[in-house]
């Protein structure tokens, strides 16, 4: 009896937990980049940086160090006229993804963007680097 009651207990506390797996790794971290590029646009380092993983955090120790660093090294991201998401790819269950954002940038020029997203222990993605490419098409991951 004590097993049954202790199973029970158990497998309700189980299905109680939250879960610090994505349900669609994808869609959520399409969402976060998507956030992100917002808060650049609109100049808000505080909003910006908050979606920077501890990694990226730990290289720009402060928000207005990030914006500075965005601006200068990834400018299609910092003011782009229209961005699409291509590609993308789930490692590791959902532990990474990798997403493809076509980015117009100034001067109507064409850029790819690969977005590293992870997974954090609380279950969010942040953005833990981004690869820029000077193309016209998506060529995949």
């Amino acid at each position: 009896m004590l097993f049954r009651t202790a199973s029970a207990l158990l497998c309700l506390l189980w299905t109680t937990l939250p879960s610090t797996a994505a349900e669609d790794p994808v869609s959520d971290a399409q969402k976060i980049i998507a956030s992100q590029i917002s808060a650049l646009m609109s100049g808000n380092a505080t909003v910006a940086y908050s979606f920077a993983s501890p990694a990226i955090r730990s290289l720009f120790p402060s928000e207005v160090r990030f914006l500075d660093m965005v601006r200068k090294q990834y400018a299609p991201l910092s003011s782009p006229g229209h961005y699409a998401f291509g590609r993308s790819k789930t490692v590791g269950g959902g532990e990474l993804v990798l997403q493809e954002v076509i980015v117009t940038g100034r001067g109507a020029k064409d850029w790819s963007a690969i977005y590293e997203m992870r997974l954090q222990d609380d279950g969010s993605y942040k953005v833990n680097g981004v690869r820029v490419l000077a193309k016209t098409a998506s060529t995949g991951i």
